[in-house]
């Protein structure tokens, strides 16, 4: 199978945070592209559709042109994902009413989630939204890996894993 071209979306209140800690990882040892949403200004979801001065239609289209596998990275906020993260998932809406062209193109992408915690416990149901998202969009949904940081340093288990679900991404 030829190799996908990969974007991890960085969904973090800190651009240089824990959780862009693993992306950069991944980033320098397996080329990935990062969308960091933090830079970005995406309102909250309205039902009216009328964003000024929003990147969220141009940044998902830049996504789903260039990109067939996509992972979310997100911190672990109250046992879920971030708020930024939620924001970005709800936006999606809009590409199921008024930009049907871009949801359309979801369809058979690749959804995987890299999630940082402050420890090595992921709590049972946190990757359900993006299972069921993906589901939903078409996508289908790779699995995910939990991440975290030890004495301010990526533990070598961490890394292991984060290349093992890189190599496997990359099939």
């Amino acid at each position: 199978m030829m190799n996908k071209k990969t974007v991890i979306i960085q969904g973090s209140s800190r651009s240089n945070g824990n959780t862009n800690r693993m992306t950069s990882f991944l980033q320098n040892n397996f080329g990935f592209e990062v969308v960091d949403l933090n830079t970005k200004n995406i309102h909250p979801y309205h039902y009216d559709y009328k964003y000024k001065n929003d990147d969220f239609i141009p940044t998902i289209k830049e996504i789903v042109t260039k990109y067939d596998t996509m992972i979310f990275a997100t911190p672990i906020y109250w046992y879920t994902m971030s708020g930024i993260m939620k924001n970005f998932f709800d936006r999606i809406t809009d590409c199921l009413k008024t930009e049907k062209s871009i949801g359309k193109q979801l369809k058979g992408k690749n959804m995987a989630v890299l999630s940082c915690g402050s420890d090595a416990e992921l709590k049972k149901g946190f990757t359900m939204p993006f299972e069921e998202s993906a589901k939903y969009l078409g996508m289908e949904y790779l699995g995910n890996i939990h991440t975290w940081i030890a004495d301010e340093e990526i533990p070598p288990q961490v890394k292991g894993g984060l290349e093992k679900f890189a190599r496997e991404l990359k099939i």
